[in-house]
């Protein structure tokens, strides 16, 4: 177990190493890395509540007390910019993490087993797709209702079908290896074969996959929640602010340009990032742009 600990840990720091040496790469690992101290020391670094209002500080400027203004209520601009990351960040890694697992699963049936159900499995697949992620989000979040964990939910839904596809076409190759027909030959048993073969040789392309889902689950929740379907005010979301500084965009523009540049950034250390991984982990993905519709 340790020997296996040091070879991960070993590359990992080989990944790392890698993908700074490259320019894109470095920026990527500096803004993702940014972002990532701010979210864990948000209760620190965050000068304000970022939920409690000030009305006689309503749309001041940036200023000393202020380093990047107020809202229409007074609430401190950077506190909730600050809680604005880590909710952005709360919602995109569990939804990626959960589509991750669902579609690996569905992704093993289908490959594995093959035959009727396969085609099931396809056809629901084929059938989610065709509707654009944010549509099916919407139609989801407007049965369940606006919450955090409806929105995580629905985000892992509609990216769900993209890992099961790239699953089941990675099974289809691995399971046709001379050493797959090796080990049925001397008597493994199909959890044997998934476990100790199929699925280490499948991982790597869904988890580069989860990397550049990222940045499209932390824009479709500031745009679920911008429409009011995301997460409820008075949580900080970066879809919130912009929805409450989009009426006084003229009078304050600093409201919307606060969350607006907070989500450019993030998407964009996280895009550099996921597609500085895969040109390192798995060239053969070049083409794919992680966009689950």
């Amino acid at each position: 177990m340790t020997r296996l600990l040091t070879r991960g840990g070993a590359a990992t720091r080989d990944t790392l190493r890698d993908v700074a040496g490259r320019r894109t790469g470095l920026v990527a690992l500096l803004l993702v890395g940014t972002l990532l101290f701010v979210v864990a020391l948000a209760p620190v670094i965050a000068p304000y509540d970022p939920a409690e209002p000030h009305i006689e500080a309503r749309l001041q400027g940036p200023s000393a007390e202020h380093w990047l203004g107020t809202d229409h209520l007074g609430r401190d601009l950077l506190s909730r910019a600050i809680f604005g990351a880590r909710l952005a960040l709360s919602v995109a890694l569990p939804a990626g993490a959960l589509a991750l697992l669902v579609g690996l699963l569905i992704g093993l049936l289908a490959g594995y087993v093959g035959g009727r159900t396969d085609r099931a499995l396809v056809v629901l697949m084929d059938s989610m797709q065709a509707f654009p992620a944010v549509i099916l989000a919407l139609g989801l979040l407007a049965l369940l209702g606006p919450s955090l964990r409806n929105t995580t939910l629905v985000i892992a839904v509609a990216f769900a079908p993209a890992y099961a596809r790239m699953a089941r076409a990675s099974v289809f190759v691995v399971r046709e290896e001379p050493y797959i027909e090796a080990e049925r030959s001397l008597g493994a048993g199909n959890r044997r074969i998934l476990v100790t073969h199929v699925l280490p040789n499948i991982i790597a392309p869904l988890f580069i996959l989860m990397a550049i889902n990222v940045p499209v689950a932390v824009t479709i929740e500031a745009g679920l929640s911008f429409l009011g379907l995301g997460v409820p005010p008075p949580q900080p979301s970066w879809g919130v602010m912009l929805q409450d500084g989009f009426e006084l965009v003229r009078e304050a523009p600093w409201p919307v340009l606060v969350p607006g540049l907070a989500l450019m950034l993030t998407t964009l250390g996280f895009t550099l990032l996921g597609e500085a991984l895969r040109d390192r982990l798995d060239p053969r993905l070049s083409g794919v742009d992680g966009r689950p519709g």
